[in-house]
């Protein structure tokens, strides 16, 4: 029996996502690990780590504004280029130049979760996909789908580089290894990328419609105002996670308890399946209390738990309170992309979910370079932990404050 072709992009579109997402996963478990071994001290890793993201922000607003006129296929196959250049370039040398230009020009996730041009185009694709009363439940899988496989990532790469170890290799050459890995699953997802329909691509009248890079308008017309609202607030909220990226938080555990790469490996797998399931119930809390309620709801005890970690005094503790706020941390993503597609005018989504999703890689680019001299001093190294928290419980209030007035159409 013959699949629809709509569900067969739905399907290439989830498998992306996990392929992306176990590939994030596995290289932000090693990626400071190996930064220290290749000779960086913790501030050039954060410098490196800002420009990763701010490099990611650049490449996403160029990627995102064309996607449509230029061919939403064509524009998932360059970002997959960049992180096989980035992956490539990480494996192959030292230098912090090299590195450097590697961070900035290629894409790489050191928090283990999505960045770069690729959410906000599926997304969109996604959404012209499927049935607008799917559009949460199908969200909230997918985000899933991503959270389990940035969990097998973490995992796998933490029990292959510790595994490296144990047969002899040198650090550094076990971390090279699993970052080639991570080049290789760019290939892997380019090919998956060639596999989608034609369906996918922007419809002509709409594609005509967008603008060239940093036009003023960037494809926002009456959904203007509050994509940049949403924009603005989802900038500070990606700020503050900016400070407790999955990399520094390996990290972290690493030199305050001696975590070997095999437990940090296991510590963030437990996590983010935690994360995933979360996600998976955000949609029924939603139906019931609406998609902002939602949201807030569940991410402002989350940030509490968060500044509570580095106060545990025991390695288990801390674990068991960080796999605590990951049970409930990520149940307003999947809920905030929805309300995104909803309150946004339909021709401009793809401009939508670009232009939000680069305020959050923005956001999120500014603060390693910050974070990285805190961690450097044992006495601070808690310090972000408490930033970031307090900073998210700010973003909640004037989220709840600014948008419980804004109702998408199936709340009204």
């Amino acid at each position: 029996m013959s699949i629809p072709a709509a569900d067969r992009d739905v399907a290439l579109l989830f498998a992306t996502r996990a392929v992306r997402l176990f590939a994030y996963g596995f290289m932000s478990v090693v990626l400071v690990l190996h930064l220290a071994a290749a000779g960086l001290d913790e501030r050039q890793a954060g410098l490196l780590l800002t420009l990763t993201l701010a490099g990611d922000a650049a490449l996403s607003l160029w990627i995102t504004t064309r996607a449509d006129r230029g061919g939403r296929r064509r524009m998932l196959l360059l970002g997959a280029g960049l992180m096989v250049f980035a992956g490539a370039l990480f494996a192959s040398t030292r230098s912090f130049a090299l590195l450097l230009v590697a961070a900035t020009l290629g894409i790489m996730s050191p928090s283990g979760n999505e960045v770069g041009p690729f959410l906000a185009i599926e997304q969109a694709a996604l959404s012209q996909r499927l049935p607008a009363a799917r559009r949460t439940s199908i969200f909230a899988w997918y985000q899933l789908a991503g959270a389990f496989a940035t969990a097998l990532g973490s995992l796998a790469a933490g029990l292959l580089s510790e595994r490296l170890q144990r047969g002899g290799l040198a650090p550094l050459a076990s971390y090279r290894i699993v970052i080639a890995g991570y080049g290789a699953l760019g290939v892997l997802l380019a090919l998956l990328f060639t596999r989608l329909s034609p369906a996918v691509e922007a419809p002509s009248r709409e594609a005509a419609a967008r603008p060239a890079f940093l036009a003023p308008d960037l494809g926002l017309r009456r959904s203007r105002g509050v994509v940049l609202r949403l924009s603005a607030l989802f900038s500070l909220d990606a700020f503050a996670g900016g400070f407790v990226v999955q990399s520094f938080v390996a990290w972290w555990f690493h030199q305050r308890f001696g975590v070997a790469p095999g437990l940090l490996g296991g510590i963030f797998f437990g996590a983010n399946v935690l994360a995933g399931v979360s996600a998976l119930l955000a949609a029924p809390l939603a139906r019931r209390i609406g998609l902002v309620n939602t949201m807030v709801a569940t991410h402002l005890p989350s940030n509490v738990l968060l500044a509570l970690v580095p106060l545990m005094p025991t390695l288990p503790l801390a674990i068991g309170l960080l796999l605590l706020r990951f049970s409930i941390s990520q149940m307003d993503v999947p809920t905030r992309q929805s309300y995104t597609m909803a309150v946004v005018d339909p021709g401009e989504r793809s401009a939508a979910a670009g232009v939000t999703g680069i305020a959050r890689t923005i956001g999120a680019a500014l603060a390693p370079v910050a974070a990285g001299p805190l961690y450097a001093v044992p006495a601070l190294a808690g310090l972000p932990f408490l930033v970031a928290g307090g900073l998210k419980v700010v973003y909640d209030v004037a989220l709840w404050r600014s948008f419980r007035a804004v109702k998408p159409p199936e709340e009204r």
